[in-house]
């Protein structure tokens, strides 16, 4: 169900005043910025901001949605957003199961079946457990080794520049991996480090990727909410060492 623009307006006044603006680190030109955000609203408009643009099945949109309803909960409790950054990568994880495990499957199963054929003998059993196994880790890699993805095609990495790192943390190159995040929250203790800075918008651009030949959705917040995402990003591009 797409989030409505007046989502959770109700909890704007539940916030205690004594804890001061909301305050969010996100990436911007030449590093990461700080935003304040002295309104639900404006926190909400910018959540809102980074809806997905691309139609995508219904599981992968609902389990997004999941994740910015959690990080707009985070004006009350700002430690709800680490639980909004592993729904955020089950969202992302579905969609690359949806779009590249069976390619991959069918990519190991070649490769598997012209060895044993060179050879002259059966799959072995470890075999047939690596053509049937496909992780988190690897569907990443295949959106940069087989299906293209570059720097320049991260909306986000556009924005800001090379320091946003975002292929190497799909290749592993940069650690933390995407994955060893979506491991560490998974497994570890997800509320007691700090949000990573744009998690959510670098999510939101790999799966518009994936499903970039889907039709792009007529309206999505970032354009409609005045206020809202793009904005902020603009404010927080251009003021990169000062609260937006």
């Amino acid at each position: 169900m797409p989030l409505p623009s007046d989502y959770l307006d109700s909890i704007a006044d539940a916030r205690d005043p004594s804890l001061g603006p909301l305050v969010a680190q996100w990436p911007a030109p030449g590093g990461v910025g700080m935003a304040a955000f002295a309104t639900f609203a404006a926190w909400r408009d910018f959540v809102l901001g980074f809806g997905l643009r691309r139609a995508t099945p219904e599981i992968v949109a609902t389990k997004f949605e999941r994740a910015q309803k959690l990080y707009i909960l985070a004006w009350l409790d700002f430690d709800l957003i680490k639980a909004g950054e592993l729904v955020a990568l089950t969202a992302l994880e579905s969609a690359l199961m949806d779009r590249y495990a069976g390619a991959e499957t069918a990519r190991r199963t070649k490769l598997v079946a012209k060895k044993a054929e060179r050879e002259k003998r059966a799959l072995s059993k470890k075999e047939k457990w690596w053509v049937g196994y496909t992780t988190f880790a690897d569907l990443l890699k295949f959106m940069v080794e087989r299906d293209g993805l570059s720097d320049d095609q991260i909306p986000m990495n556009r924005r800001c520049g090379p320091a946003s790192k975002a292929i190497g943390r799909l290749t592993g190159e940069t650690r933390p991996s995407l994955s060893d995040l979506r491991n560490d929250l998974a497994h570890g203790a997800p509320i007691d480090d700090f949000p990573w800075a744009g998690l959510l918008e670098l999510v939101r651009d790999l799966i518009d990727y994936a499903y970039r030949e889907r039709p792009l959705l007529q309206n999505f917040a970032w354009e409609s909410s005045a206020g809202g995402g793009a904005n902020r990003l603009a404010a927080l591009a251009s003021r990169n060492d000062e609260p937006a």
